[in-house]
């Protein structure tokens, strides 16, 4: 059973905090071999995110999936955007994954009602955000040296 809890970044807790960091290490800069700065560091870029909401998905305490949802104008002038969509590498391949997009695109209607959604997918996880009414629209491209494709929901 997942429980799942949505928070705006100044509302996080310090363990919410270091539980979402830590996933995001082990699986984007570590796994994915992705060495970049995970945290913003210009100002703008803070104030900004202060306004992001995070989805934190608990099992047994322990933090398993996690996506954050930018409202339009963070990172698409257009678009409200998911990122950071990650399952933690022990809970994989139990369907937590389509849990986990189905409660954001819950999260997305609630904060940003039958707002469009633009991501920057990982190209073999086209398939994936296909299920969940993405569609391709760039070709591909590279971002951290792993090939991603730009894919848009449409509400």
């Amino acid at each position: 059973m997942i429980q799942w809890q949505t928070q705006k970044f100044n509302k996080l807790s310090l363990n919410q905090l270091y539980d979402a960091l830590k996933l995001r290490v082990d699986v984007f800069i570590v796994e994915q071999r992705c060495y970049y700065p995970d945290l913003d560091s210009e100002q703008n870029q803070l104030d900004r995110h202060k306004e992001t909401l995070h989805l934190l998905g608990y099992q047994e305490g322990t933090l398993v999936a996690y996506l954050r949802i930018l409202a339009q104008g963070q990172s698409y002038d257009n678009y409200i955007s998911l990122g950071r969509v990650a399952i933690a590498k022990h809970a994989r391949n139990a369907g937590l994954g389509h849990q986990l997009m189905s409660a954001g695109l819950k999260v997305c209607q609630q904060y940003f009602a039958n707002q469009n959604i633009k991501i920057s997918a990982q190209e073999h996880l086209i398939n994936y955000y296909q299920q969940h009414g993405f569609e391709q629209v760039s070709e591909m491209y590279l971002e951290d040296n792993i090939p991603h494709v730009a894919m848009v929901k449409k509400l």
